[in-house]
């Protein structure tokens, strides 16, 4: 078996030995230039060794040689080991200057896309109110993202694309770039955020449709599930639920998991009894501080979603977890999906579209 390259084990499986692929009209030019400095700095570094090298050997303490005790001095070679490496520095600082002014100066006609990061997932919303965990893009457009952050500072990252721009609280920070190769790809938080920052990874974070296929997607992705649970499921993956809590039953990420918690009695970090109801949840997510469970007071505090959810999406999350008591719905979710097929097991599948009735039959009307 062979071992992986280190790239590898970093993020998408590298296509040369160095990088991942080619993803975006980024890489090339930023691969290029990483080369050029490694082959300069592996010449000047074997130049120097070698030199070293050379004088060990020559003026080394022999029988017989007697070295010069004064200072010795060649004009001509001071200038050339201080004049040539100064051009490379420029040469490099002017190149850097290019690529960097090319990557803060987005074209016209882009796509923009709203990125929130939050403590431990990633929300990306799109020009037609869709809202999704995954970045969905077209390829051979140019997108440009609207970044804020609801907390610390993240940074988003998508090695494929060599693309970076840190995420700030309090600021909207703006990225572009333009994927030139369908497929899936990693993203990464690549600021220290907090002691869940891995969560932040998102094998697969990343997808780039052809032209066709993204515009399928979105038109999906802006239609919410009608079933209040599956509708409650759908707003769980994409407004940052899932990174805090969990539907296993027990398992903890950094606030409780709902499996099984609706209608049970808990003690609040004020000491009185409160019931995981109706009441309770709405109360959470629109004052997460007001009262928190007994143990989970020096967790990441929840923001608070007031303004961010309407009534009937709070109903809809507060219908899903209501139905986690439910031992087989649990089970569904146990991979972190629920299939078409298994929407229709549980009864929370959306009622087929109607057909339209055939012409003939209309004339005959």
């Amino acid at each position: 078996m062979s071992l992986p390259s280190i790239p590898a084990l970093l993020a998408d499986k590298n296509a040369t030995f160095w990088f991942p692929p080619r993803a975006s009209t980024f890489a090339e030019e930023n691969d290029v230039f990483f080369m050029y400095i490694l082959y300069i700095s592996i010449f000047f570094f074997v130049l120097v060794v070698a030199g070293m090298i050379y004088c060990m050997i020559k003026f080394r303490r022999r029988p017989g040689y007697k070295g010069d005790s004064t200072a010795l001095h060649n004009n001509l070679l001071e200038i050339t080991w201080s004049v040539i490496p100064t051009l490379v520095v420029c040469w490099i600082f002017a190149r850097g200057v290019y690529g960097y002014i090319d990557m803060m100066r987005p074209p016209a006609n882009t796509i923009d896309i709203n990125v929130t990061a939050r403590k431990w997932d990633w929300s990306f919303q799109y020009p037609n109110g869709a809202i999704s965990d995954q970045l969905h893009i077209p390829n051979n457009r140019a997108i440009k993202l609207r970044m804020r952050s609801e907390d610390v500072l993240h940074s988003f990252y998508v090695p494929a694309f060599r693309a970076k721009t840190d995420v700030v609280p309090g600021r909207v920070n703006t990225m572009w770039f333009q994927p030139i190769l369908e497929g899936e790809y990693d993203l990464f938080c690549a600021e220290y955020c907090g002691d869940q920052h891995s969560e932040m990874i998102k094998r697969h974070g990343v997808v780039v449709h052809d032209l066709e296929g993204y515009e399928a997607w979105l038109a999906n992705a802006a239609k919410a599930p009608v079933n209040p649970v599956a509708h409650g499921f759908w707003l769980y993956e994409r407004m940052g639920c899932k990174s805090c809590h969990s539907v296993e039953p027990g398992k903890k990420i950094v606030g409780p998991s709902f499996a099984g918690t609706f209608g049970v009695d808990f003690e609040s970090s004020k000491g009185t009894t409160l019931k995981f109801d109706e009441q309770y949840i709405r109360q959470s997510i629109l004052e997460p501080q007001a009262e928190m469970r007994k143990g989970y007071e020096t967790a990441s505090q929840m923001p608070s979603f007031q303004g961010k959810l309407k009534e009937d999406e709070i109903t809809a999350l507060t219908a899903f977890i209501q139905e986690l008591k439910n031992e087989a719905f649990v089970e569904a979710l146990a991979d972190g999906t629920l299939t078409d097929d298994e929407k229709q097991t549980l009864g929370i599948a959306d009622p087929a579209p109607e057909e339209s009735a055939p012409a003939e039959d209309a004339k005959s009307e």
